[in-house]
C-alpha cells in the first residue's frame, strides 16, 4: 500500500516506466535496510504497479492515508509510522514527469517535458523517458536547473537528430543548466552516418555547458565532434562515447570513469587517422582538463589519443585498457608545435597493446604519483560534496 501511495501522486492513470518503478523500490529498500522482507515486499508491489489503473491507484492511495497502521503491518520491518509517512511525503514533494512517444505519458516529446519545468526551479524534477527512439533536438536551458533526465537504458532509449550547421547549432542534446543528472539514455547525431573524412562535418551529439553535471550509463554517438564537453565540472560514469575525429573536445573539467571510448577511425576512409580528444585549456592556471580513469579504448581503424585545441591542453589516461588502434606516437601538437612544453598530455598505469609508451612523443608529460592522485579522484572535480548528492538521485 505504501508504494501505491508514492506513485499515485504524480502518476495516476499513467503507464509507469521501469526506471521510475526501480527508483521507488530502491529508495524503499534503502530506507529500511534492504532486509529480505522489505525486498520481497518492494519487488512484489513493484511488479504490480504497471498493471494498476486509475481507480485502483486512487483507492490504494486513500487507503494508506486513512489507515497508517496498515502501512506498518505491510512493511513487515516495523518502522515508526511517522517515519514511514515522512518517506511518503518526500515522494509527494518530488515532481515526476513521464515521457512516452506513444502517448502513454504526460508528454510525447522530451523537450515538451523540459519546457514544462518552471524557470529557476529549485527542487529536483524527475523526467522519465520510456524506451524508444525520439527524433528531436533536446535542450535544457540555463534557467532549468535541478532536472534528472532518465531513460530505460543506454540501449533502449535513444534521442536522434540530423544536423551540421555549426558546432553550436548542431547538437542533438544540449544542457546549459547547473545541477543536471542524465541517466540510461543515448544521444546520436546521425548526420555523418555513412560518410568519410572527405565529406564529414562537425555534427555534435551532446553539448555540456552547465556546472555540476552527472552522466551515468549514457551513450554519445557521432563521427566528428561527438561530445562537446564545453565548460563546468562534469562526472561521466559507465558511459559510451563513440566517434572518430576530435570526438571528445572542449574546456570542461571532467572525470570519465569506467567509460567505453569507441574510436571508429575506419569510417574516416583509407589513410585518415583520427583523434579521440581535443582539449581546450587556455592557460596554466585553468582548472579544467579531461581525466579518463578505468576506461576501455576500443574500435577500428587507427587514432591518436589526442591533440591540443588550445595551448595549455590537459588530458590524462589513467589505469585504462588501450587497444592496438592507437598510433605509437600517441599524440600530436596540431597548431602548437614548438610550444609542447605548455601541453599536459599524460598516461599512467595503463594496460593493453596500445599502452606501450616507448615510442610516444618526447614531450609526453611524466606526472608523479601525487599529481596523478589529485587528478584521478573525484576531488579533481568536486571539493564541495555536490557529486555525492547527484549520484544518489
Amino acid at each position: 500500500m505504501l508504494l501505491h501511495c508514492v506513485v499515485a501522486h504524480e502518476s495516476i492513470g499513467k503507464s509507469l516506466p521501469k526506471a521510475f518503478l526501480e527508483r521507488v523500490k530502491d529508495e524503499f529498500v534503502s530506507k529500511y535496510g534492504g532486509g529480505k522482507a522489505a525486498t520481497t515486499l518492494a519487488n512484489s508491489l513493484n511488479k504490480e504497479f504497471g498493471y494498476l489503473h486509475t481507480p485502483k491507484l486512487r483507492e490504494h492511495m486513500q487507503y494508506c492515508v486513512d489507515h497508517p497502521e496498515e502501512i506498518t503491518k505491510l512493511a513487515k520491518v516495523k518502522p515508526q509510522v511517522s517515519e514511514l509517512k515522512g518517506v511518503m511525503m518526500e515522494f509527494f514533494k518530488k515532481r515526476t514527469i513521464i515521457v512516452d512517444r506513444l502517448g502513454n505519458g504526460h508528454f510525447s516529446t522530451i523537450q515538451s517535458a523540459i519546457d514544462s519545468v518552471a524557470s529557476y526551479n529549485k527542487n529536483w524534477v524527475y523526467i522519465y523517458v520510456m524506451a524508444g527512439t525520439y527524433r528531436e533536438k533536446v535542450k535544457i536551458t540555463s534557467d532549468k536547473p535541478f532536472i534528472v533526465l532518465k531513460g530505460e537504458g543506454q540501449k533502449n532509449t535513444f534521442v536522434e537528430w540530423h544536423d551540421h550547421d555549426s558546432s553550436a547549432e548542431s547538437p542533438t542534446f544540449t544542457t546549459m543548466a547547473d545541477n543536471v543528472v542524465v541517466k540510461s539514455i543515448s544521444f546520436r547525431n546521425t548526420y555523418n552516418n555513412n560518410r568519410n573524412a572527405n565529406s564529414m562535418e562537425a555534427a555534435v551529439a551532446a553539448m555540456i555547458f552547465g556546472d555540476r553535471s552527472y552522466f551515468y550509463d549514457v551513450g554519445f554517438f557521432g563521427l566528428q565532434d561527438t561530445l562537446w564537453d564545453g565548460q563546468g565540472r562534469h562526472y561521466f560514469k559507465s558511459c559510451t562515447i563513440q566517434g572518430a575525429m576530435d570526438f571528445i573536445f572542449g574546456t570542461g573539467q571532467s572525470l570519465y570513469e569506467d567509460c567505453t571510448i569507441s574510436a571508429i577511425g575506419a569510417n574516416l576512409g583509407p589513410g585518415i587517422i583520427g583523434f579521440i580528444t581535443a582539449q581546450g585549456r587556455t592557460n596554466p592556471n585553468d582548472a579544467n582538463g579531461f581525466v579518463f580513469k578505468h576506461c576501455n579504448i576500443v574500435g577500428n581503424g587507427t587514432t591518436y589519443l589526442g591533440r591540443p585545441w588550445r595551448g595549455y591542453a590537459r588530458v590524462l589516461f589513467y589505469d585504462t585498457k588501450i587497444s592496438n588502434i592507437i598510433q605509437p606516437l600517441g599524440w600530436q601538437p596540431w597548431d602548437f608545435a614548438g610550444h609542447e612544453d605548455h601541453i599536459t598530455f599524460a598516461e599512467y598505469g595503463n594496460s593493453g597493446p596500445g599502452s606501450d609508451t616507448s615510442k610516444r612523443v618526447s614531450w609526453l608529460k611524466k606526472l608523479d604519483s601525487s599529481t596523478v592522485s589529485k587528478l584521478a579522484t573525484t576531488s579533481f572535480i568536486d571539493t564541495e560534496g555536490w557529486l555525492n548528492t547527484l549520484t544518489q538521485l
